[in-house]
């Protein structure tokens, strides 16, 4: 009987190191795509970061993929992740009290919205050249309809939104509100302190919620 073994060890080892590489250059093109922007950034770029051959970054990703991945990890801390229900970013809200629900949820999108409105911009600004950017986007654009969908069902469930009125609606308005567009705007540009932005946050989504 051959012994299996050492043969499925070599393979996972050979996984684990490749998943690291990439995880490597990921970290690296999240990087210099947030300092010098899409263009500007080169696959040897890319490379001298990680620390790898620029024939290792191509075999890993193309660019636009890259830009992809920086974003997703940054933001959420995973890649193509179909809801932001499994990843980081709701990590631990179910189990929350309905008192201490909507805090919650505020407090971990404007995380994920400080580490990910660079990228986010970034990723904007590429989709108007690149398709598979623009592909992507979209399909990020409508997870993240799902994801606002879904929040209203359970601000609904909690006894936190009215259970009548438009919910597609009210999930629009608070994709809005809570979008690293809104952060960007009002935390890098305006200047707002972080305490300021988190107070106008919850009164506009309370406002929203009460006209629910």
């Amino acid at each position: 009987m051959v012994d299996t073994a050492p043969r499925a060890y070599r393979s996972a080892l050979r996984a684990r190191q490749a998943q690291e590489t990439r995880t490597r250059i990921v970290a690296a093109a999240a990087r210099l795509f947030a300092t010098q922007g899409y263009q500007a950034t080169t696959i040897a770029a890319i490379a001298r970061e990680a620390g790898v051959s620029a024939e290792t970054v191509k075999t890993t990703a193309a660019k636009a993929e890259l830009l992809i991945a920086a974003f997703e990890v940054t933001f959420s801390g995973s890649e193509a992740a179909e809801s932001l229900a499994d990843t980081e970013v709701a990590s631990g809200l179910l189990a929350l009290t309905d008192d201490a629900f909507l805090d919650g949820v505020l407090t971990q999108i404007t995380t994920a919205n400080e580490r990910g409105h660079g990228l986010w911009t970034v990723l904007l600004g590429a989709a108007l050249s690149d398709p598979l950017v623009d592909a992507a986007l979209q399909r990020i654009l409508d997870n993240r309809r799902a994801d606002y969908r879904g929040l209203v069902a359970e601000l609904r469930r909690r006894g936190l939104a009215p259970a009548e009125g438009d919910a597609e609606s009210t999930a629009d308005a608070l994709s809005f509100l809570l979008s690293p567009e809104s952060y960007q705007q009002l935390v890098v540009q305006a200047g707002w302190a972080p305490e300021r932005y988190a107070a106008w946050l919850r009164d506009a989504v309370l406002t929203e919620l009460a006209r629910a």
